[in-house]
């Protein structure tokens, strides 16, 4: 069995099958270890940081090489312009570097993106153990860990401001982004047309419609991230007028 064939002659993927619930409690556990690397050596810390960024550089690289390879690269599917693409670059200069405008737009476009990318990725006919299985999961569960390493490890957080600035840089974004779509006949962030597999954009309506829906998902999702860091700014000024 040829793991990089592009036509893999092994098990299609299967939601939520044995392979997919293995991947997730991989996950689940990598996030978790996060908790007792708060206690370890700074050189310790820089290690982890700097060796998850290059995973997902290099990871993502060879994604572009595989595609390449078998014939299936093209500037309307395999320009870093979906979100989850640009983010794993981003991503990779943010534990590089320990950027913290970067921490933002992970921390709030990232997590959300990659939890559903790795609930519901769309890998077809790849399944368990074919190069793209890996290289998926690799991908969106790495974005997720540098955000939560940058948060539970080297203290990054977010500010109200932050919330600013990532709408902005977001709304920017789109906005280049549906002109390079117009120049080359693609539909990267899926702002010219629904997906052409099942998605939760059907659900938001019609085109342009369901664009702002996703404005309002993004709010929705900046909301509930924020949420911990604003309890915790609230319960701060309490804890200090009792020990006063």
């Amino acid at each position: 069995m040829d793991i990089f064939a592009r036509d893999f002659a092994g098990d299609p993927f299967v939601m939520l099958g044995t392979p997919h619930l293995v991947i997730l409690v991989i996950l689940l556990i990598v996030n978790l270890s996060l908790l007792p690397l708060r206690h370890a050596s700074q050189r310790g810390k820089d290690a982890f940081r700097i060796g998850l960024g290059i995973v997902l550089l290099v990871n993502e690289i060879a994604w572009h090489v595989w595609n390449a390879a078998v014939g299936m690269w093209t500037l309307q599917t395999m320009l870093p312009l979906h979100l989850c693409s640009v983010l794993v670059w981003v991503s990779g200069f943010m534990l590089l570097t320990n950027s913290t405008r970067a921490y933002e737009f992970v921390y709030f476009l990232g997590v959300g993106a990659g939890i559903q990318a790795v609930m519901t990725p769309d890998l077809g006919i790849y399944g368990y153990p074919h190069f793209r299985f890996f290289q998926t999961f690799i991908s969106h569960g790495g974005i997720i860990v540098a955000a939560m390493f940058m948060t539970l490890v080297q203290h990054q957080r977010p500010y109200p401001s932050s919330i600013k600035r990532v709408m902005a840089g977001g709304i920017l974004y789109m906005i280049i982004v549906y002109g390079i779509n117009s120049l080359v006949g693609s539909n990267y962030l899926f702002i010219m047309h629904k997906p052409e597999t099942p998605s939760l954009i059907d659900l938001l309506g019609p085109w342009p419609i369901y664009i702002l829906g996703l404005f309002g998902i993004a709010l929705l999702e900046f909301a509930i991230l924020y949420l911990p860091f604003f309890l915790k700014d609230r319960l701060k000024p309490a804890q200090s007028q009792a020990s006063v």
